[in-house]
Order: C-alpha cells, then structure tokens, then sequence
C-alpha cells in the first residue's frame, strides 16, 4: 500500500512539474503538439502506478524524456518562424472583408455550419456582421465585426427585432424543411436563384433573415 502511494506521488508530482513548464494554458488552447504530449505523459504515467512489477524509471524516463523534448521544441519554435509553423501551423483566414475564403474552409475541413455556431457563439446572427474571422492554432475562432454604426437608441428610431438567418441552402444542399419554416416554397427558391443567376448546387450558402432579406454566397472553383 505504501509502495503504491509513494510511486502515485512521484509520478503526479513530476506530470504536474511538467504541466508547469509547458505554461498556463487551458485545454482548448493548446496547441496540436502541446495535446498529443499531455495523452502521452497520461498513458506512461499510468502503467507504472497500475503494476507495481514495472520499475519506477520505466514510467519515469520515458516522461522525462517526452518534457525535455517539448522544452527543446519550444525553444526551437521561439528561435524560428518557420520551425514555429512547421511544428504548430498557421492561422487561417475563413472571412476576408466579409467574404467566406471558401478554400481555406475546405483545407482545415471547417465546415459552414461550424463557422455559423461559432459566430452564434460569439454575439454575431450572421456573416454580414463579420469582417474578419481567423482560425487560431489552437482552434478557436476569431470574429472581428465591421465598424459599428450608430444605434437606434442614438439616432431616436425604433429598432428592429433582431432574428437569425436560416438556411436555405448549405453548400449546394437545399434544405426543403428551412425553406418551408420560413413559409416559401420552390417556386420562390427558383425565383431568387434566377435573379442571381444561378442554381443550387453552384451556391454556397444562401440565407433568409426576418426582415426579409437574402444573402447568397456562391461556391469558389466552378
């Protein structure tokens, strides 16, 4: 009993030291690299605090060989840019000036509907309230709004209810049960998609917001 407690002690005390030097950083924000290490240093840490038949320096040694190559790595990633980018990315541009960077999406296999939660997530009901969003390395999403205008409270106007867009059509997809719930049909759909001269399976996103108003996005590469 005491062999277990001591070898448990020694072991989280040296993941946690460990954890320290990789510095404050929360789950989400870590990095691909910084991730795969912390579930490395878990499983060895476990095998030896589970079979008291393994030697202590087997867990041991193969955690501190893991730490003293990550510290190594963040030097390297602190002395070089590009050594920086090979091992942890870039960020990604998904909207530029307003408009979805479609080939961006597709090579962090982002799709429009996680974009969307995203942006719901942060305040904003649609893309056109977005400038500028960049996929972090660590994966979260950084929304930058366009100037805000004057409000209706300032100007002395009663303001509009606001309202999520719908979906009317996702990535060539159209999705018949949206389109009813905001009580139009196909012949409507036909009539927008002919005004922009286009056909579902050439659009990107294509939504309706309460007030009425379309937005479209086509597909980039056709």
């Amino acid at each position: 009993m005491i062999t277990a407690f001591v070898r448990t002690l020694i072991l989280y005390l040296l993941i946690m030291t460990g954890l320290r030097l990789m510095g404050k950083r929360q789950i989400g924000e870590l990095e691909p690299g910084e991730l795969v290490l912390t579930m490395m240093i878990s499983d060895l840490a476990t095998v030896p605090m589970q079979d008291f038949g393994i030697p202590l320096l087997a867990g041991v040694i193969p955690i501190l060989t893991l730490l003293a190559l990550s510290m190594l790595l963040s030097q390297l990633s602190m002395k070089s840019l590009r050594f920086r980018a090979l091992v942890c990315g870039t960020p990604s541009v998904l909207v530029w000036e307003g408009a979805l960077q479609q080939a961006a999406m597709r090579r962090n296999r982002y799709t429009l509907d996680e974009l969307l939660e995203e942006l719901r997530g942060q305040g904003y009901t649609g893309l056109n309230d977005v400038k500028y969003a960049v996929l972090e390395n660590s994966g979260q999403l950084s929304v930058f709004p366009w100037s805000q205008p004057p409000t209706a409270a300032m100007l002395g106007v009663k303001e509009d209810p606001v309202s999520l867009p719908v979906i009317l059509i996702n990535d060539g997809r159209v999705i018949q049960q949206n389109l009813r719930a905001c009580g139009k049909d196909s012949a409507w759909l036909e009539e927008v998609l002919k005004q922009e001269g286009a056909v579902p399976k050439e659009i990107f996103l294509l939504s309706l917001d309460g007030q009425g108003r379309v937005s479209c996005v086509r597909k980039e590469g056709l």
